[in-house]
């Protein structure tokens, strides 16, 4: 039996610190990730849902992002309406 390895999109290796190379398989109620640029090798059981989430570029939170002010944006129409 073939298991599918898939890439997790933004995955920041935590051995090597680089992006887009961490894959995820599960196999027989494990879940298996490992790095294709260096030998990170991490098995966890599936139903262990507290175990922290890789860190990727959709849940990093960027420098500027955590200190920036949100500010409302009014659209004027041209036109007067």
């Amino acid at each position: 039996m073939t298991v599918t390895k898939r890439f997790i999109a933004g995955a920041i290796c935590p051995r090597c610190a680089e992006m887009d190379r961490i894959r995820s398989w599960e196999q027989n109620g494990i879940r298996y990730r490992d790095c294709v640029s260096c030998d990170f090798f991490e098995q966890l059981p599936i139903e262990d849902a507290a175990l922290p989430e890789l860190e990727t570029r959709v849940n990093r939170e960027r420098e500027e992002q955590a200190h920036s002010d949100l500010q409302t944006v009014k659209i004027l129409d041209p036109k007067g309406h």
